[in-house]
């Protein structure tokens, strides 16, 4: 028994309670618990039924446990005092939670007639498919009817996009774009006191400073629940404190002591962030019972007596006792109120492990990568702006008849189709490091911030991490965002805010809430002139590993046009996560074989125009059957074409080139259908070799599918992009792309005359 350390918990409760002596003065329900406090005995003592149901849920997942019925022992004891939080807050404020949030959940349901928070959570801790959130895909914290997005962050990665809602609904307003949010709203997100020091709480935290420095509203409520310990790791004491207790543009109030201390001190910070709409850090002084989990043995690096000093503290106990001292409750109400709920939820409990599973693939994976092309290629058609409003806002001159002949860049033709769909989306906005006045790096956003204005095009402080954050927070908000990130390599500085957070949302709630948004990133190689790794990333293997994103990797400039309006309108009508890789040595490009020929110019296809994933280009100037399919994708796709001129001339092979446009999902049916016609096929793939790029998928697809008389691929060398002339050395050259293509051609026929030998 010394190590059931739950039973010793709640025997300390119940010791108590049959103990106690009620006081000669019963409070009236409505009576404050002191004088000058707003902390009223039924309110009181409905915030304990609250904390008292969450630490039975709590009790009922280790017990279903011990069967091998439940998949979730992370727990909410002695963080109970939350639900204060939860009580004070409206149900349309929006809340951001980490996994320590059972007495949150509880309270805020009680404002909700018809919730049933005890069933859906126990639901969540079985993964059953009735779990009216994920649906058993994981246990977390939410409900679309609570506003509170599920989050699977154990490390604070929840934040930045908690500070991205904060600082979108004003922004939402003014442009006239519907949130389903109060202009009063307060944005609530509760971490831990060792997540507190990590690089993406910081990030979020900073960035909700600097906008109260620039003027910007920031009604964010950060309530960090401090136990004083991460796992098995102590935070130094007065840590938080010092570390959050002064900075400037961040109120700090301190909640602890007795219940009605507490609920003075969470009113005090809520009241300050609704009226003000400045940020304030709410450090909640909590205790951690029972481990980490359910698999942390605690005992391992904690003495006993520290483990009793710690339950001694139990907010269960010093509440009870608050309750009885001050008259709100007498021992046998609260005895009977804690027989009772443990009663039910244990009740409850065995009815939830009853209830189905997923079982599966396409239950699995239903919410995660909703496509309707139809409805999609709706969305891209309308409705669109007139001959007359476009032709106003791009000065009188329209893009599309300033072209001819032929002279519009890929970098251009972004431009005029960020334009075209500013004009059109209201709710669309474009930002990141530099794009307003300066009009970005290459000059792709120019003149946008001055024709459609600093609240839909504004430049950002430089934090990936947080960029990031606001597109999700302005998602949330009915908006559309449209984050660029400056260089391919930038993004793995903040790649969980799309891997662990944007993607995995709709995911975990079964698609009830969404982030949709098309990153754009300036990426790959072969800047002329600058450069070095950090600006000639060749790779993208972290982002097609994520499931659920799209990739897009436009090569010419009417090709970008149309992808992108594809992109915008996936992210619209399905809530889809859109990265839009656009190839900078491309981006001024205007030639294709020779200096000034144009070949790398096109014209402006004009709304509503659009491509979609799955649609490739074909180059085939061959009459009649090529001898082998070149595969490739951005500068790729243009090395390959120099290359198919080199067959014809210099070897007499005709060439059939494709161009991808879409990484990630890969136009397979198509790849195949060109390699089954062909044979040999070569992919020329401009990243990494090992896991960079995307030959490695395509040439093991078309070897399962056994399509293909010989397969090969040309890819770049596993090394970092290196400054100036040793480019050459790692990344793929035409030459290379010749010379792999007569090998597989000569091989191909050797084998065939030997074939016909024998």
């Amino acid at each position: 028994m010394t190590w059931d350390r739950v039973d010793i918990v709640e025997r300390q409760l119940d010791r108590y309670l049959d103990s106690a002596q009620a006081v000669a003065t019963r409070l009236d329900p409505s009576a404050p618990l002191r004088d000058d406090g707003q902390l009223t005995a039924a309110t009181a003592l409905a915030l304990f039924e609250d904390q008292v149901a969450s630490r039975q849920l709590d009790v009922a997942a280790r017990e279903l446990k011990k069967t091998n019925r439940s998949f979730y022992t992370i727990s909410s004891a002695g963080h109970e005092n939350n639900a204060v939080v939860g009580a004070r807050l409206r149900v349309d404020d929006p809340a951001f939670l980490h996994y320590r949030s059972g007495g949150f959940m509880l309270a805020r349901a009680r404002q909700l007639p018809g919730s049933t928070p005890i069933m859906d959570t126990l639901l969540g801790v079985v993964a059953s498919s009735e779990d009216p959130i994920s649906q058993g895909r994981h246990k977390v914290w939410g409900s679309r009817a609570l506003w509170i997005p599920p989050q699977t962050s154990t490390i604070a990665s929840h934040l930045p996009k908690a500070m991205g809602l904060a600082f979108s609904l004003a922004r939402a307003h003014r442009l006239g774009v519907a949130s389903g949010l109060q202009r009063d709203a307060v944005v609530a997100c509760s971490f831990g006191d060792a997540s507190a020091n990590h690089a993406t709480a910081l990030s979020a935290i900073n960035t909700a400073r600097y906008a109260v420095r620039l003027g910007l509203p920031m009604p964010l409520l950060l309530v960090c629940e401090d136990n004083d310990t991460g796992i098995s790791v102590p935070t130094p004491d007065g840590w938080i404190a010092s570390t959050f207790g002064n900075q400037e543009y961040l109120e700090y109030v301190h909640a602890d002591g007795e219940l009605d201390d507490v609920w003075e001190s969470v009113g005090r910070a809520i009241e300050h962030v609704r009226h003000h709409r400045r940020p304030a850090f709410l450090h909640l002084r909590t205790v951690r019972l029972w481990g980490h989990g359910g698999s942390d043995a605690e005992q391992t690096y904690r003495s006993l007596a520290d483990i009793g000093a710690v339950e001694a503290r139990d907010p269960l106990l010093r509440n009870a006792l608050r309750l009885v001292g001050s008259g709100a409750a007498t021992p046998d109400v609260l005895r009977d109120l804690v027989r009772e709920t443990r009663a039910r939820v244990m009740a409850v409990a065995e009815e939830a492990a009853r209830r189905p599973r997923l079982q599966t693939t396409d239950e699995v994976v239903a919410p995660m990568a909703p496509y309707h092309p139809e409805r999609i290629a709706v969305r891209a058609a309308g409705p669109l702006a007139t001959r007359d409003e476009r032709a106003a806002s791009f000065g009188g001159t329209l893009p599309e008849d300033a072209t001819r002949p032929t002279n519009r860049t890929l970098a251009a033709s972004v431009n005029s189709a960020l334009a075209d769909e500013l004009l059109r989306r209201p709710e669309l906005l474009v930002f990141g490091e530099d794009v307003g006045r300066k009009g970005g790096v290459y000059n792709v956003t120019n003149g946008l911030q001055r024709r459609f204005g600093q609240a839909r095009v504004f430049d950002t402080l430089l934090d990936e991490t947080s960029i990031l954050g606001i597109a999700q927070g302005a998602a949330h908000a009915g908006l559309l965002p449209m984050p660029e990130i400056q260089y391919l390599a930038y993004v793995h500085n903040a790649l969980d805010q799309i891997r662990g957070e944007a993607a995995t949302l709709q995911f975990f709630s079964s698609g009830q809430f969404r982030n949709p948004m098309v990153v754009r990133i300036a990426g790959l190689a072969y800047q002329k002139g600058f450069g070095g790794h950090f600006h000639n990333d060749n790779s993208v293997g972290a982002l097609r590993d994520i499931p659920g994103l799209v990739l897009a990797a436009p090569a010419r400039g009417d090709d970008a046009a149309r992808m992108l309006r594809g992109a915008i309108a996936m992210a619209a009508e399905d809530g889809r996560i859109v990265v839009f890789l656009e190839p900078i040595a491309l981006y001024h490009e205007k030639d294709l074989h020779a200096d000034g020929d144009g070949g790398w110019l096109s014209d402006y296809p004009p709304p509503p125009a659009a491509l979609l994933p799955g649609e490739v280009r074909v180059y085939d100037e061959s009459e009649g059957q090529a001898d082998i399919l070149l595969v490739s994708y951005a500068n790729g796709l243009r090395l390959s074409l120099q290359a198919a001129r080199r067959l014809a001339t210099d070897h007499d092979l005709r060439a059939r080139v494709i161009d991808l446009r879409w990484l990630s999902p890969l136009p397979t049916d198509a790849i195949r259908a060109h390699a089954t016609e062909i044979g040999t096929v070569v992919v020329v793939d401009e990243c990494r070799a090992t896991g960079g790029g995307v030959a490695d998928a395509i040439v093991a697809d078309l070897a399962e599918q056994r399509i293909g008389r010989r397969l090969s691929s040309v890819r770049a060398v596993d090394s970092f992009v290196p400054l100036g002339p040793a480019t050459s050395a790692v990344l793929v050259g035409v030459d290379q792309i010749v010379a792999a293509s007569v090998a597989a051609v000569s091989r191909r026929r050797r084998q065939a005359a030997a074939a016909s030998r024998s």
